[in-house]
């Protein structure tokens, strides 16, 4: 193996060209050999419309989708499955406007926008792009410390299974601290962050995607055989009636909080463009608009199934995670975990890699002449001619320094779920219906107070309402949390 080094810090224009065609080069595992370049200089897109699929169904199906009979619950047969149409509408709609606002300003040749923020400055300008950075990648840190306290959540759950199966059900020695899971959940991401970019995530995307389909129809399977045996709970068109021990106020805040959910469940719009800059050019629009239309379509069956056979099958007693707690049959529940838990470490790095991305550029950039930041090696692989891994340390250093922040926040805040909740509620209006809405506006220069102005306001109002609602449901789930046990996980 040969090793050798390119110092950049000598020649800034050298190094200003280095960044424009070998960005996506310069990191860890990024093995290369001849460049085949794109349209802009940097190395060639091969990513399809089925691998943007599998990409945003990573993303948009995650183990929440065990809690929606609980939301069904909460609104009733009625309610329920139209929330679910409603928000699936919402979301193919919003996602096929921001698929055209990747280039600028013709939607298949113009200049490509490579991330979310990149685009609304474009199109709204700088403030805007300020806003929707800060909210996006907020968000996206939120949710690597939720998937860091879900996936230990599930690797618990196995742990408890086996050992239930062990010493009988319900036996005290299976009780177990988080912390060594949190550890080894920690020490996968930080050698899977140093997967260069989201180009290369293919194969854990799909491998991940694979597993979110897997635990999903497992708990329709658990669903439909508590239905075939007859042992159902009690359902309503209404859903959870009010009575004793469940108020009115109470009926209140579920609701709210079920509506959030389901509005959440579909959001993906925050690393839609970061998706979308993976596909072959040019017009990635037209396949991004179908990769939506398959994904949202996906979800949405997966999403029914789950959420109207759990209720069928638990009623208004419907618990917050179909699997939790079940564990016959045992090897069908490890099953479930085990996926849910190789799902969430993909999910982790597709949600962390525009994150990655932009402190990456902006780091570059900063520090033109820092042999840290922007010393490259080429490794040599032996046995692979041409073949050469490029090695950044400042890559190295950052997104590690990066998943031990997560890991340390996930075992600080075990119920982080819950701020993260509030998190969803609060960026889901900007990053998935007022940015796309605005951008659309802007591109097609509808005048204010028209027919076709009136009803994207409208529409983005309604969403605004709804969002509103699932971050005072939110923060009461917080208030809820830190009065009973701001400390304990919940296994």
């Amino acid at each position: 193996m040969t090793i050798t080094a390119t110092n950049n810090g000598n020649d800034v224009v050298a190094l200003r060209v280095q960044q424009q065609n070998l960005e996506s080069k310069r990191s860890i595992g990024n093995c290369t050999g001849i460049e085949d370049l794109d349209d802009d200089g940097k190395p060639r897109r091969t990513g399809s419309t089925l691998t943007a699929s599998a990409h945003i169904i990573t993303v948009v199906i995650g183990s929440g989708v065990l809690s929606l009979p609980w939301c069904i619950a909460q609104l009733g047969w009625v309610v329920g499955p139209i929330a679910l149409a409603i928000f699936a509408y919402i979301t193919f709609y919003t996602s096929s406007l921001l698929a055209d606002c990747y280039r600028y300003p013709d939607p298949s040749s113009g200049k490509r926008n490579y991330n979310y923020s990149e685009a609304v400055g474009t199109f709204l300008g700088q403030r805007m792009k300020m806003a929707c950075g800060i909210i996006q990648y907020v968000n996206l840190f939120g949710y690597s410390v939720a998937y860091t306290i879900t996936g230990v959540v599930s690797m618990v759950a196995i742990f408890k299974a086996s050992c239930f199966n062990k010493r009988g059900y319900g036996e005290k020695s299976c009780t177990i601290s988080n912390i060594p899971f949190m550890i080894g959940f920690g020490i996968c991401e930080v050698i899977l962050s140093q997967i260069p970019n989201i180009n290369e995530l293919t194969l854990l995307s799909t491998i991940a995607t694979l597993m979110s389909f897997t635990y999903s129809s497992i708990g329709v399977l658990l669903s439909i055989n508590k239905i075939a045996k007859g042992n159902t709970g009690k359902t309503t068109l209404t859903g959870v009636e009010i009575g004793p021990g469940f108020s009115a106020a109470d009926k209140v805040w579920s609701t709210l909080t079920a509506i959030g959910d389901i509005e959440l469940a579909f959001s993906f719009s925050l690393v839609l463009i970061e998706i979308q800059d993976t596909m072959k050019g040019p017009a990635e629009n037209k396949r991004m608009k179908i990769a939506n239309l398959i994904s949202v379509t996906t979800t949405t069956v997966f999403y029914a199934l789950c959420g109207c056979l759990g209720y069928a099958a638990y009623g208004n007693d419907a618990p917050g995670n179909m699997i939790s707690g079940v564990y016959d049959p045992i090897w069908l529940v490890v099953l479930a975990n085990v996926c849910i838990v190789v799902h969430l470490v993909g999910a982790y790095q597709v949600f962390n890699q525009p994150l990655y991305a932009t402190i990456e550029s902006w780091s570059s950039k900063k520090w033109e002449n820092s042999k840290f930041v922007n010393h490259d090696y080429s490794v040599s692989i032996p046995g692979f001619k041409n073949k050469k891994c490029h090695i950044n340390m400042f890559k190295i250093v950052w997104r590690s320094c990066y998943v031990i922040v997560v890991t340390l926040l996930a075992m600080a805040l075990p119920f982080f779920n819950d701020i993260l909740g509030f998190l969803g509620a609060t960026g889901y209006w900007p990053l998935s219906i007022y940015f796309p809405i605005a951008m659309y506006i802007s591109r097609k220069e509808i005048k204010k107070y028209s027919l076709k102005w009136i009803v994207l306001q409208s529409l983005s109002g309604f969403c605004l309402i709804c969002s509103i609602a699932a971050a005072c449901g939110a923060v009461r789930g917080i208030s809820k949390s830190l009065a009973s046990s701001p400390f304990k996980a919940k296994n």
